[in-house]
């Protein structure tokens, strides 16, 4: 049995090729190599480039576990969604109103 192909759209594209261009620079800063964080995120070199590049059909485990690799980074993994201002205000328009005023005791 096959792999499917992930589908994805371009923008979403886009945004894993930045994050991993920045997994990959966040890399060289540390002045790590390829080998030892592959080896810390118990990952193949391979798989590593392709979170590297970005590559949509590595699971999303395997990018917390290279930013864990780089030093405890996966704790920014927290900051995705926390400021959700469409949700919320999606929420908020579903919110009902009180119709009447509660009758006092």
């Amino acid at each position: 049995m096959g792999r499917k192909a992930v589908l994805i759209l371009p923008g979403t594209a886009e945004i894993l090729s930045r994050m991993g261009n920045q997994i990959r620079l966040a890399r060289l800063r540390r002045n790590l190599s390829v080998e030892l964080v592959a080896e810390r995120a118990d990952i193949s070199r391979a798989t590593l480039w392709k979170v590297e590049k970005g590559d949509p059909s590595v699971a999303i485990g395997i990018y917390a576990a290279v930013l864990h690799a780089l030093n405890n980074m996966d704790t920014d993994l927290l900051l995705v969604a926390k400021d959700d201002v469409m949700g919320r205000t999606m929420q908020d328009l579903e919110l009902s109103v009180r119709k009447r005023a509660r009758k006092e005791k």
